[in-house]
């Protein structure tokens, strides 16, 4: 019995990922051509991303407050220009930091 539904279910996440792969394809057969249309689909990546992430990002750490000064961190860096490895490292070294200090005053 659970072979038939774990079959079932790859099948059902099969056909959905094909069904929302296809429809774009059979409802937008010209070429794009609007600008409002077209800045709106190259955001969509980023949003889905993001909408993904940082929800995660602030459950990830012991405490939610030392995941905020992360997320603070990470953003305020990468608004400043910084590379991605220099934000990443930073903004886990402050979450290091912070939760060691909190777990050292808190029990």
């Amino acid at each position: 019995m659970n072979n038939l539904y774990l079959i079932c279910a790859v099948i059902t996440m099969a056909l959905i990922t094909y069904f929302i792969r296809l429809l774009p394809l059979t409802f937008f057969r010209k070429k794009i051509t609007n600008p409002y249309i077209k800045s709106f689909l190259n955001f969509v990546p980023y949003a889905v991303l993001g909408a993904m992430t940082i929800p995660d990002a602030f459950f990830a750490t012991g405490s939610i407050i030392s995941a905020g000064f992360g997320i603070a961190t990470a953003l305020f860096l990468s608004l400043k220009g910084k590379g991605l490895l220099s934000v990443s490292l930073i903004s886990c070294l402050v979450v290091l930091i912070l939760n060691s200090i909190l777990f050292q005053i808190l029990p």
